[in-house]
């Protein structure tokens, strides 16, 4: 791997791995926490419309740019991150990381279009109100995070989408997509100092120039804390649908931010036989699955447990999951326990890596985040130092029943 910074402040990194296919990445370090005084929403709004026309190519252009290649072009934005990513044959991996510098350097945002798709992010707002456990997900980190900028939604709202004009648009690009806050990365089977050579030519090429105000943007900090709340909204739904969580350890927290990885594994990974999966489904059928997802920011970070079940066995199921809660907090893991969860949470990593759009797109953030990638050997060496005293007094903290909150969809 080589990695790098460009004349104008972009940041890269190149891997070489065997196959076919390519990979590349553009990772913006704005997102929702970022919109400042713009309207809530516009960061989502952005990335929808970067796609709509740039200064050399219309958008029927940008759409069969890579398609007709058969490759594919998508984006998506979270609260910090705005990303545009693309897979093709490798062949095309320079077609691919232009037109990313491109759009994100050249965009126009056509008046027209931008109406167009304004239609587009309200339906996909309005869609949510029929995936409750979405919603309630999402509900959740708004309320925890209330009168923060963590706790505005991604989407927007509604009457917040439809403020949103076309020059603010251009003011919010020109704002936010600045070099200094991008990286780019590519994956692919071609001679790594190639690739590097691809992705300075393109920096240099591109419409993407330093910004000397770009570190005027400065975030609010997370202030630490957040009022517990316990909130049930009769929605009438077939399923109940329930979060319970509260604030974790944030980007650079350091060994607690990977023994929290390691705990939300252990409790409510993707595998069948994690606590609560092997508890609330396997053994008494209760719900069809339940998660305990850990998103981490960069001053803050969030663990909530999330399912669905029937009304008649939600007590039930809260119940439950407080009990082996409360075993955490109280009790260390056993030596054998332990081991276990940390083989089958590396496992899960390896097979993850395996995959050249996951690695290209965690690259990115890794690049933004810390300025450098870590090894599999090194995150390897930080799963296998955290000890079972560091995972209680963790769980006594992140899981302590004064810290909880819980919303739940009836």
């Amino acid at each position: 791997m080589r990695t790098g910074v460009c004349g104008n402040g972009l940041r890269y990194a190149v891997l070489r791995r065997p196959g076919a296919v390519g990979y590349c990445a553009l990772t913006v370090g704005c997102g929702t926490r970022d919109e400042g005084e713009f309207p809530s929403g516009i960061a989502h709004f952005t990335e929808h419309t970067l796609f709509k026309g740039t200064l050399r190519k219309r958008a029927s252009d940008i759409n069969n740019c890579l398609e007709h290649l058969g490759g594919e072009l998508n984006a998506y934005t979270t609260k910090e991150e705005i990303v545009l990513h693309a897979t093709v044959l490798k062949e095309d991996l320079r077609k691919a990381a232009s037109l990313l510098l491109e759009l994100a350097g050249e965009a126009t945002f056509p008046d027209a279009a931008v109406e167009t798709e304004r239609g587009v992010v309200i339906d996909e707002i309005l869609s949510y109100k029929d995936a409750p456990a979405d919603e309630v997900y999402d509900r959740f980190e708004e309320m925890l995070f209330a009168g923060h900028p963590l706790g505005r939604p991604v989407l927007g709202t509604v009457r917040s989408v439809r403020s949103i004009t076309p020059e603010r648009l251009r003011a919010f690009h020109a704002a936010r997509f600045v070099p200094q806050r991008m990286a780019l990365t590519l994956v692919a089977d071609l001679d790594e100092a190639r690739m590097e050579t691809l992705a300075q030519k393109l920096s240099d090429r591109s419409g993407l120039s330093e910004n000397p105000r770009a570190d005027t943007l400065l975030r609010t900090p997370f202030p630490g804390l957040a009022a517990p709340f316990e909130k049930s909204v009769e929605k009438r739904n077939h399923e109940v649908n329930a979060v319970l969580g509260g604030l974790a350890p944030g980007l650079y927290s350091g060994p607690d931010r990977i023994a929290t990885v390691l705990l939300c594994n252990l409790v409510g990974g993707p595998a069948s036989n994690s606590l609560l999966g092997g508890l609330l489904r396997e053994r008494y059928g209760w719900v069809y699955g339940v998660e305990c997802n850990y998103t981490q920011y960069a001053d803050t970070g969030m663990v909530a447990i999330s399912f669905g079940c029937e009304r008649p066995n939600l007590e039930r199921c809260l119940a439950k999951i407080d009990g082996e809660l409360a075993k955490l907090r109280e009790t260390a893991l056993t030596p054998r326990r332990l081991q276990a969860a940390k083989r089958q949470l590396l496992g899960q990593l390896l097979i993850s890596a395996a995959s050249g759009e996951a690695q290209a797109l965690s690259m990115g953030k890794s690049l933004l985040a810390f300025q450098c990638i870590h090894t599999e050997a090194q995150i390897r060496e930080s799963v296998l130092a955290v000890s079972a005293e560091q995972l209680q007094a963790l769980s006594a903290r992140i899981f302590a029943p004064e810290q909880l909150s819980r919303l739940v969809f009836l």
